[in-house]
């Protein structure tokens, strides 16, 4: 049998003490909170200080002040006088000052070389800046150098004839009359080792110089009977100076081969000093095939070679037939015109003037032909290189200048044969001048490769 369980009773006391202790607990709890929030939570009530009083001043009253004027004093004029003053003589100054006007100009000595405060090479601050495009190559300097073949080989018919030299001497002209007033310049035609200069050393860019360069270089290969460079006074050599040690410098005086040609005139370009040199010439072949002079060894050779009997005989024969080959030139030349003038066109412009050139490229055959003999010798290409890093540095280096640069614009004939390692030469030439090159052919050619009247400053 399960006994069921009893239910305890909960002690009335007890429950009396919890009622009054949650009671107290739930007062205390309301009263902190209301205290909390009117402390820290409602802000109490803005007030603000009152001004103090401002206090008013009175400004002070007007003072006026006299200043009286004193006599001026009389100067003693007596012993004033004004004096002209006539011609200053200045010594020799090596600076490079830019240009003020453009008919200002102050100089001594040939382009760079000398006294002269317009084309001095020590320094640059940079006023006289101009764009140059010439055919294409575009460069930026301060001082630049044209130079133009006036060669007859210029003019050939496969060439353009006297039609593309006068745009070359277009070119030149509107390249100079775009340069900004200040730039300095100057332009060098030559005809072999022959060459004159517009202006005995660089001058300021300007109008008033731009026209006296047009007509100036317009006389230049203006006719069949006005070619090359006139007269013997204005075309002698110009002295080539730096590094007259070397054997190479006597070299470019010693042969008339065209290669120590075109080293010669770039040498004569390189002493004047300027920054950037236009070279338009319609022969270059880079550093290779420079000639010289026979060791004592080699002249005794040749001299042996040339004085055999058999040698002797076949230039005596040779010789004698020259007056004969030139009256056949002359007759051939005037076929050849006549016929040109009847469709109206100029007459033939052979390359070079010699009767050896005018027969091999007319076609006419020697019947006692020059003998053949070994007499030429040549420098290898690296020492020619070597003698234009010695002058770069003799020329530039050591007077604390700008290097040159070297643009070439080489004009060819339309069918003219100029292979890759030519144009390899020419390329490293170039290259070693810090400059750029451009192949043109023929007239159409050079026509549509004019740039310099687009190009503004």
């Amino acid at each position: 049998m399960i006994t069921p369980t009893k239910k305890r009773k909960i002690n009335p006391m007890l429950m009396n003490v919890l009622l009054i202790s949650g009671f107290v607990h739930v007062a205390a709890i309301v009263i902190l909170g209301g205290i909390t929030i009117v402390k820290f939570i409602i802000p109490d009530d803005t007030s603000f200080e009152e001004p103090p009083a401002i206090e008013e001043i009175e400004p002070p009253k007007d003072v006026k002040v006299e200043i009286k004027q004193s006599a001026p004093k009389n100067l003693n004029t007596r012993n004033l006088q004004v004096k002209q003053v006539g011609n200053i003589a200045i010594d020799s100054i090596d600076v490079d000052l830019p240009s003020m006007q453009q008919s200002f100009t102050v100089s001594a000595g040939l382009g760079g070389s000398g006294g002269n405060l317009l084309s001095g090479t020590r320094g640059s601050i940079g006023l006289g800046v101009s764009d140059v495009n010439v055919f294409g190559l575009k460069s930026r300097a301060e001082r630049f150098l044209f130079v133009v073949d006036a060669n007859r080989e210029m003019l050939v018919d496969e060439k353009g004839g006297l039609n593309s030299y006068r745009i070359i001497k277009n070119e030149i002209s509107d390249m100079v009359g775009n340069l900004s007033t200040g730039t300095l310049f100057n332009v060098m035609l030559f005809d072999n080792r022959k060459a004159m200069l517009f202006k005995p050393q660089l001058v300021p860019a300007g109008t008033q110089v731009h026209q006296e360069l047009k007509a100036w270089i317009s006389q230049i290969n203006s006719s069949v009977n006005n070619l090359g460079l006139p007269g013997p006074t204005s075309t002698t050599p110009i002295k080539i100076t730096a590094l007259s040690n070397n054997p190479i410098h006597d070299d470019l005086y010693y042969s008339a081969w065209q290669n120590n040609q075109t080293a010669y005139i770039t040498q004569v370009a390189l002493e004047q000093k300027v920054e950037a040199i236009y070279f338009i010439t319609g022969y270059h072949e880079g550093f290779t095939s420079l000639r010289r002079k026979p060791t004592a060894e080699e002249a005794a050779e040749r001299k042996s070679e040339t004085a055999s009997a058999e040698y002797q005989e076949q230039l005596a024969k040779h010789q004698a037939e020259i007056p004969k080959m030139q009256e056949r030139i002359k007759k051939e030349l005037a076929k050849i015109n006549a016929a040109r003038k009847a469709k109206g066109q100029p007459p033939r412009v052979l390359a070079r003037g010699g009767h050896t050139y005018a027969a091999r490229t007319l076609g006419l055959e020697w019947e006692n032909p020059l003998p053949e003999r070994q007499e030429f010798y040549y420098h290898n290409e690296r020492e020619t290189e070597r003698y234009y890093k010695d002058l770069m540095d003799v020329l530039y280096e050591d007077n604390m200048a700008k290097k040159a640069s070297l643009n070439l614009v080489l004009f060819l004939a339309g069918d003219e044969k100029f292979g890759s390692e030519k144009e390899d030469s020419v390329s490293d030439f170039v290259r070693f001048f810090s400059g750029k090159y451009r192949i043109i052919r023929g007239l159409n050619e050079i026509r549509s490769a004019q740039s310099a009247s687009e190009t503004t400053n």
